[in-house]
């Protein structure tokens, strides 16, 4: 077997990244891997595909000079906006993320679903294609999660503000009889104990971490990129702002570093 210890790369605007990261190391514990948070930059979701693309461009590079084998784009907004951008310019493997409508699509009972996900996300060609093939059978609420990145990055997840924000989001949702909720940003999954407290045990709570791994994995072992090896995995995560919030969500530890470092 082929043995590959070069290191998983994920981006993200941010912090929020860091719940797809953790999906993918607990499914495949030998790999090493390296995740930016480009927490200077968030959210790009508000930002232009121009703008979006040329962040992207920053951080594919930055990985690939620490030689990642495989590159996660752990932002719904950088995908839909620049993830074909991406593999036309650069030979490495992406796996991107885009919110999972067809897991609620095919088992909603009311025929009606809703997605809280960024401007940039909604807005993109990518999304409406992904998403207008599943139009036809089900409706699709749509609700803009403005603001709620900004207060996950400034360290105000458990806030009064947050809680506002989010029952101004979710309360016409619910009026809309949805029974299945799409998280369309790779942050909200952060905010699940938050709105199970609002919406209740009725609604479907879907985002895309498990789906990422299980695909990451597939990637790796299509193209014999995997480490097969038993060692501990080392990962290194950096942050272009303070590492506070981020060492909030992620336990430090001998073999997991986190790291201040411009970029």
């Amino acid at each position: 077997m082929i043995i590959n210890k070069h290191p998983i790369g994920f981006f993200d605007s941010g912090v929020g990244g860091t719940s797809i990261w953790k999906e993918v190391i607990s499914l495949l514990p030998n790999e090493n891997s390296i995740y930016l948070s480009d927490s200077k930059n968030a959210p790009y979701g508000e930002k232009s595909k121009t703008q979006i693309i040329n962040l992207c461009i920053k951080n594919t590079e930055f990985l690939l000079k620490e030689n990642c084998k495989l590159i996660v784009v752990a932002c719904n907004t950088a995908t839909t906006n620049a993830i074909d951008f991406l593999r036309e310019k650069y030979s490495v493997p992406f796996i991107g993320i885009e919110p999972a409508i067809k897991p609620a699509a095919l088992t909603t009972k009311t025929n009606t679903i809703g997605i809280l996900a960024t401007k940039g996300t909604l807005h993109s060609s990518l999304f409406e294609k992904t998403s207008s093939s599943f139009r036809k059978n089900i409706y699709i609420e749509e609700i803009v999660g403005k603001g709620l990145v900004e207060l996950i990055e400034d360290g105000k997840l458990h806030s009064k503000e947050m809680t506002i924000l989010l029952k101004s989001y979710l309360t016409p949702l619910l009026k809309k009889n949805i029974d299945a909720l799409v998280l369309g940003c790779t942050h909200y999954p952060y905010l699940i104990p938050q709105i199970r407290e609002i919406v209740g045990n009725k609604i479907n709570i879907i985002d895309s971490g498990e789906a990422v791994a299980r695909q990451t994995k597939a990637i790796l072992t299509k193209f014999q990129l995997l480490n097969a090896t038993e060692n501990i995995a080392k990962h290194t995560l950096y942050i272009n702002k303070s590492k506070v919030v981020l060492k909030q969500l992620i336990l430090e530890t001998e073999h997991t570093k986190i790291i201040q470092k411009k970029f």
